[in-house]
């Protein structure tokens, strides 16, 4: 992911994507581009923001750009195609420590667990991660956060984890892209596959698989997922970020606040393709672990965290610190 990022910002320099500002629109509005790493229920908060007017209170026009990874959304975010940026702060260690000057800062965090869920082929209801031993598992993207996620767990709990290597205790596999990992699972690859809501529990009421564990609910609070911009742009938009955040706050606080049905006809405007009664299991399924955080403060300890998975994986060269890459001034401030 380092190298991958280090790649993706030498085109920047080369190539530059074309350069939007921010304006206001018709209804004097100004207009954000936030650039997110999926487009996923597991972000519900921020799409409650925008459907229930909280960005449009704060005198916001937001708009979303699907870049289907972190480094795509950081090098959005480089490119000025895009103002706010939602991924993993890992993103921004790896600018950060690749020399960038104009690096991208945390602000927000959206989510404090990780979002995906094991899947296995027979129900289990006492499970327990050493029944991974000697098993195959689906993991996603090397060096995603869900992959290195899986990976500190196994880890953690004593098994040797070989990323595509059989020869280990658990043989995690990264050969399988993340749209076509259900898919696989189904064909009969893997004794086991990590997957995101709603996908997760469509497998189950297929009859194709049983969600077994929550990773995020293994793992513990981390800073998931979180919003940053170029310090360039927070120097001059402290404004801007903070009605964001307070829109975020207000998401989040609202979220919380009403039914797992409520939150699905909220947000069901986004998910076309999905269900009212898939969403509110796949919400429901995301509460229960307190995937969402509670308010837009990232802390150290969980940034600490993080590192703390990222290294176990052998992907973060070395530590950053986090005063250079969090601010807390927005959430601190949030009405």
């Amino acid at each position: 992911m380092f190298k991958k990022l280090k790649y993706l910002l030498s085109l920047i320099i080369v190539f530059p994507l074309v350069t939007t500002g921010c304006s206001c629109n018709d209804n004097g509005l100004k207009k954000i581009t936030v650039a997110e790493v999926t487009h996923s229920i597991f972000y519900a908060p921020q799409y409650l923001a925008d459907s229930l007017g909280f960005f449009k209170d704060e005198g916001l026009d937001v708009s979303f750009v699907n870049t289907n990874g972190a480094d795509k959304t950081m090098a959005a975010l480089l490119s000025k195609d895009a103002q706010i940026g939602l991924m993993g702060p890992e993103a921004s260690m790896y600018v950060y420590l690749n020399g960038q000057k104009d690096y991208a800062i945390n602000f927000a965090q959206l989510t404090q667990k990780d979002g995906s869920f094991l899947v296995g082929r027979e129900n289990i209801d006492n499970f327990d991660i050493s029944m991974l031993n000697g098993k195959e598992i689906l993991g996603g993207r090397k060096a995603g956060m869900p992959e290195m996620v899986l990976e500190y767990i196994l880890k953690s709990n004593g098994l040797e984890v070989g990323r595509d290597d059989p020869s280990k205790d658990v043989y995690v596999r990264t050969d399988v892209q993340f749209a076509a990992m259900a898919g696989a699972f189904v064909s009969g690859e893997g004794d086991y596959v990590s997957l995101f809501e709603p996908t997760a529990s469509n497998l189950e009421k297929a009859g194709n698989g049983y969600i077994v564990a929550s990773l995020g609910e293994l793992s513990g609070n981390v800073a998931y997922t979180a919003y940053s911009a170029l310090k360039s742009y927070i120097d001059k938009n402290e404004d801007v970020i903070q009605k964001f955040t307070n829109a975020i706050y207000k998401a989040q606080t609202w979220i919380y606040s009403h039914t797992d049905e409520e939150v699905a006809n909220a947000i069901k405007g986004y998910f076309s393709d999905t269900t009212i009664n898939d969403l509110k299991t796949a919400i429901y399924n995301y509460r229960k672990i307190e995937a969402w955080s509670k308010t837009p403060i990232l802390s150290e300890e969980s940034l600490n965290k993080l590192m703390d998975i990222v290294e176990l994986a052998g992907e973060l060269p070395s530590r950053v610190s986090y005063s250079k890459i969090v601010t807390t001034k927005f959430a601190n401030n949030v009405k």
